[in-house]
């Protein structure tokens, strides 16, 4: 499992992703599931993947094939829109293959999801949510993002806290934070936490910055955010009708 968490803010765009895989308890691995994806001062797309990982890795190797040896591809598309299409029909190409080559799906869950974000020159930035059937939907103003994978521990802090005009670097404390109720509550996610944040019409190369367990500041905010969930608790009072 994983959990991937993309917003499209006032100030631009933020995407965080675990880098945790695992086939039972005795295969866990790390992997990158931020991919990168950029003309400097043209276009900037960042792509994170959850799901199978041999789907994940395909779709994202065609991508950067296509990219470097056609010039078509995501370096080609003239809007975050005909990307996102772009890469729908690339993980419907993958499945479509890999099912075919085996003859019988064999209870074997091929299934993928995307999160893609970015700006490319002449429009705002933009953030999609990709099905694994390939299909679509969009950010807007009254949801500004999306999380994939294991999304139900860390939704509730994003609810109470992100709208889009939250400052980016509230959103990545409040998105860490999310990060940390989720390792909590999953062990099938876990550190380290690829981060990266694009402001609106930068077009400068982004700088990913990766979380990992002895990160002093990622161990202060998760040591103060369970202190202060407590000292609210003790303070909550008892209802009327407790010891009836």
């Amino acid at each position: 499992m994983t959990y991937c968490v993309a917003m499209a803010l006032e100030q631009g765009l933020l995407f965080a992703s675990d880098s945790r895989t695992n086939a039972g308890v005795d295969h866990i691995s790390t992997f990158s599931k931020m991919h990168l994806f950029e003309v400097a001062g043209e276009r900037q797309l960042v792509l994170l993947t959850a799901g199978n990982l041999a789907t994940t890795q395909s779709v994202v190797s065609l991508l950067r094939q296509r990219w470097a040896h056609d010039g078509i591809g995501l370096r080609g598309v003239s809007s975050l829109y005909d990307a996102a299409l772009l890469i729908g029909d690339t993980v419907r190409e993958v499945i479509a293959r890999d099912v075919s080559e085996q003859g019988t799906t064999q209870g074997i869950d091929y299934g993928a999801s995307f999160l893609l974000g970015g700006q490319i020159k002449g429009e705002q930035p933009r953030l999609f949510n990709i099905y694994p059937q390939g299909n679509f939907i969009e950010s807007s103003v009254e949801t500004p993002y999306f999380q994939i994978g294991e999304s139900k521990y860390g939704k509730p802090i994003l609810d109470r806290v992100v709208q889009f005009s939250t400052p980016l670097n509230e959103a990545l404390k409040c998105t860490l934070i999310s990060f940390d109720s989720t390792i909590r509550s999953n062990l099938s996610v876990g550190l380290p936490i690829d981060t990266l944040t694009c402001k609106r019409d930068a077009f400068v190369p982004p700088k990913p910055y990766r979380v990992t367990e002895t990160d002093p500041y990622f161990n202060q905010i998760r040591k103060s955010w369970g202190r202060g969930l407590r000292k609210v608790f003790t303070q909550l009072p008892d209802g009327a009708w407790f010891e009836r």
